[in-house]
């Protein structure tokens, strides 16, 4: 049985707190836009962490669910990796691309979703 799309954006910030992954957080679109459902965002100390992240949420949504992102180029240019569910897309930054793009900042009216990971909330870039 496929998972929700909820369970999807859970599964996914669970895993990139599993690989240390910070300031994770979940936006909730379902009422913003029509690409997808939800947005995780966190932020990776440096490149090496955000390809660790990148390749272990692949590499296990692929052998637990048979899922593949969209995407397949996670090159990580600017600071900034994106894996793209559909339903879900994993947006993994460097502190300064996630501080620059502040997405959190852009789409403010997205309710966040409590995600019950044991981490501090993640501070949009304005309120920094």
């Amino acid at each position: 049985m496929a998972a929700s799309s909820e369970d999807l954006s859970r599964e996914i910030a669970r895993l990139a707190d599993d690989k240390l992954g910070e300031g994770i957080v979940c936006l909730d679109m379902r009422e913003l836009v029509t690409y997808t459902d939800y947005l995780v965002i966190c932020t990776a100390r440096n490149e090496r962490q955000a390809e660790a992240i990148a390749e272990d949420v692949h590499l296990r949504l692929k052998q637990d669910q048979s899922l593949l992102p969209v995407n397949p180029d996670r090159s990580g240019d600017v600071g900034w990796t994106v894996l793209d569910y559909l339903d879900c897309v994993l947006h993994i930054f460097t502190d300064e691309a996630r501080q620059r793009y502040d997405l959190e900042d852009l789409w403010h009216e997205a309710p966040r979703l409590d995600l019950g990971l044991d981490q501090p909330e993640a501070k949009s870039a304005s309120a920094a």
